[in-house]
């Protein structure tokens, strides 16, 4: 299965990939992630994409392209893959579809999850990520056992910048005017799969495998 999930940040696409990665050997491809990781480490990239990313906008077509059509040629990703957070322009999905044409492959399908801004906004402010091993809590949702420290390396917790109320909105806003068109491009191609993203982990979960049984039937 190669697979993308659109949706605004907060709607819960990293989690859904996660599961799909583990019940249909396919990878999950974060860009979120690859470019945190790259921040992380200071490269050449990361120190751009730094910029960016602290102002709620996104990083350069250009860069993320690259970045991506590198990770999916991978061989853990020979099964298939689940892009999560990216494309999100109309640039990055035509450099998606000329890496894929290069590849000999194709999309099989397009999750389009769909979640209020006033939930987004509550989901993402209370995000905490462990300075040490990453691991990701919710204040609310999933709370670490002992406040402000990891459940699993004992790390200090702290709210990523791109997680502060401010960030967020200027995140939204930017989805909306180059992101949201995409959901309109894979409609007239016919790999969209509008699934509602409000309600629990779960009830979100199977609605999605019940899309992926449509594709796959």
């Amino acid at each position: 299965m190669r697979i993308v999930f659109l949706g605004p940040p907060g709607a819960g696409k990293g989690t859904q990939a996660k599961f799909l990665e583990r019940n249909y050997a396919a990878c999950q491809v974060s860009t979120g992630d690859i470019l945190r990781e790259a921040v992380q480490a200071q490269t050449s990239l990361g120190r751009q994409a730094a910029q960016y990313m602290a102002r709620g906008e996104l990083v350069p077509d250009e860069l993320v392209v690259s970045l991506v059509g590198e990770r999916i040629r991978q061989p853990d990703c020979r099964n298939g893959f689940i892009l999560d957070g990216f494309p999100r322009t109309i640039a990055q999905a035509s450099g998606l579809e000329a890496i894929l044409q290069n590849m000999g492959a194709a999309l099989d399908c397009v999750f389009n999850l769909r979640v209020p801004d006033a939930i987004l906004i509550q989901r993402l402010t209370g995000r905490r990520a462990c300075s040490r091993c990453a691991a990701l809590y919710h204040l609310a949702f999933s709370p670490p056992q002992r406040e402000g420290i990891c459940d699993r390396c004992h790390g200090n917790l702290y709210q990523r910048e791109d997680d502060r109320e401010e960030t967020i909105q200027a995140r939204l806003n930017v989805y909306k005017t180059q992101t949201a068109p995409l959901i309109d491009l894979y409609r007239r191609k016919g790999l969209l799969k509008e699934i509602d993203g409000v309600g629990s982990m779960e009830e979100i979960r199977d609605r999605i495998i019940k899309a992926v049984n449509e594709v796959r039937a």
